[in-house]
């Protein structure tokens, strides 16, 4: 299957040079490049959470394969949904699935079920591919998104993708797709929205879930991030930074209405 772009020129330019412009300006040309086991990054209109999303892509060394996990906002297709073949096209190139991976993880779960339907028209992962796409066609993807709100989903989940990896022998990066609060003041949504970080920067999956949970924060992939905790932790991480954070109210000039956008390396 080429699955082709479900939010080209609504959340990106259109035109591969259009495209190509507004990545570059939000690409840090100088930084120091690290090995990372996970990341988190946002999936908003570029012009809202590209800096964060740049930020975080310029700061790592490209894998083999990224793992794009992120949140399902259409509600299609089954609890946790993977492609395990195909091509995803977008204006600037486009990206081949690692098949042999993306067998591996799901044979690791059986929650995770092969399903094209539930990524036809989801956005969180379609927006991080600019941003890869823009160092290199030639690294693979495997797509999972998911639905739902159990911690054991993420658990398990997390656990398959880390075997896979293991048994891969292959260099994966895992990115975890994610916006932070949604549509309250800027105040609230930067407070709240450093209680869910905390977490993530003590990898604490349980400790994120329970929090996001607790605190009411409209963290949209927060399932996401907890799984791909859940994976670093059994790959062996020790530490995860803080790359950037911003609200819209920073591009929109709003501030009583933002959502929030962190992006974060896991190494």
């Amino acid at each position: 299957m080429k699955r082709k772009p479900a939010v080209s020129g609504q959340f990106y330019p259109s035109s591969p040079s259009g495209l190509t412009e507004q990545v570059r300006g939000y690409i840090h040309k100088d930084a120091l490049k690290e090995e990372v086991i996970g990341v988190v990054s946002p999936h908003a209109g570029l012009m809202y959470s590209g800096a964060v999303a740049g930020a975080v892509f310029s700061k790592i060394k490209f894998p083999h394969t990224f793992i794009l996990i992120g949140p399902n906002h259409t509600g299609f297709g089954s609890p946790v949904s993977i492609m395990l073949s195909g091509e995803w096209l977008m204006p600037t190139g486009e990206l081949k699935i690692n098949e042999d991976l993306a067998r591996k993880v799901k044979k690791k779960s059986d929650i995770i079920e092969e399903d094209t339907l539930a990524h036809t028209m989801e956005h969180s992962l379609e927006v991080q591919l600019p941003f890869i796409l823009y160092y290199s066609s030639d690294v693979k993807i495997v797509p999972v998104v998911m639905m739902g709100e159990s911690l054991e989903t993420c658990r398990w989940t997390g656990e398959a993708i880390a075997d896979a990896i293991k048994e891969s022998g292959d260099s994966v990066s895992i990115v975890a797709s994610s916006d932070m609060s949604h549509y309250v003041t800027d105040s609230t949504a930067r407070s709240k929205d450093k209680k869910a970080i905390d977490k993530i920067l003590a990898l604490d999956p349980e400790g994120l879930y329970n929090t996001v949970r607790k605190e009411g924060i409209s963290m949209c992939g927060f399932m996401p991030v907890t799984t791909m905790l859940f994976a670093a932790k059994k790959l062996g991480a020790r530490k995860a930074e803080l790359v950037k954070y911003v609200t819209s109210g920073e591009v929109s000039g709003d501030y009583d209405y933002v959502v929030g956008y962190a992006g974060l390396i896991v190494k």
